[in-house]
């Protein structure tokens, strides 16, 4: 593995492939997916949680980030979707590129072989970990943003929640995709911690909806 990304023992990576499923992965997306398909033409320019980030960026960094672990998934490797900004139809090209993940991460031994991704070089079941997060985690400032509400299986968040407490313990603070943990209330709903462990502040209204 890349320096980039290191399991502290062969129990700790046994712990990060438990569990999550493709049928996980694809209930999330959609549950991102009907976000996105709320948003009105006045709120793509809204800011999100993400700081620089509009809702519009938002969009395209979770379609991008989609595009890009197909890509790498893929055997042999190769470049899935376009890179030019969201025009005319962002939600369509939003669940194209879910299609595209899903048929990735569905080929033989997909999550058995090793995959390089932002986070680095790991088992492509601990890939499908990092996937599931970073949609429910980004479904969350969506929905922050435009004032939705998020409806994402407590099930599966509270599993990505103990995933990323593991996870983060193994890597540098200088090298964690996401802002330090804050702080949030032990009875605050699961999906506002596992936002608040990755970095956002939970507490306040909305932040592009006022």
């Amino acid at each position: 593995m890349v320096d980039s990304f290191r399991l502290s023992s062969i129990r700790s990576a046994i712990i990060y492939a438990m569990g999550a499923d493709l049928e996980q992965l694809a209930a999330v997306a959609e549950v991102t997916g009907r976000l996105i398909d709320a948003v009105t033409d006045d709120q793509w320019g809204l800011p999100t949680p993400c700081e620089e980030w509009t809702v519009r960026d938002l969009v395209e960094h979770v379609v991008d980030g989609n595009d890009g672990f197909a890509a790498a998934l893929l055997e042999p490797p190769g470049e899935i979707g376009a890179t030019a900004a969201l025009s005319g139809d962002p939600a369509g090209r939003y669940r194209r590129s879910v299609e595209e993940l899903l048929r990735a991460f569905r080929q033989s031994e997909a999550l058995e072989r090793p995959v390089t991704v932002p986070f680095g070089t790991v088992p492509g079941a601990v890939a499908l970990h990092l996937r599931i997060t970073e949609l429910l985690v980004h479904g969350w400032d969506l929905a922050r943003a435009t004032g939705q509400t998020v409806a994402f299986p407590d099930d599966v968040v509270e599993q990505e929640l103990a995933f990323s407490l593991r996870a983060l313990g193994d890597v540098g603070p200088g090298r964690r995709p996401f802002a330090p943990p804050e702080a949030v209330a032990d009875d605050a709903a699961v999906i506002d911690r596992l936002a608040a462990c990755l970095g956002r502040k939970v507490a306040g209204p909305p932040v592009g909806a006022g």
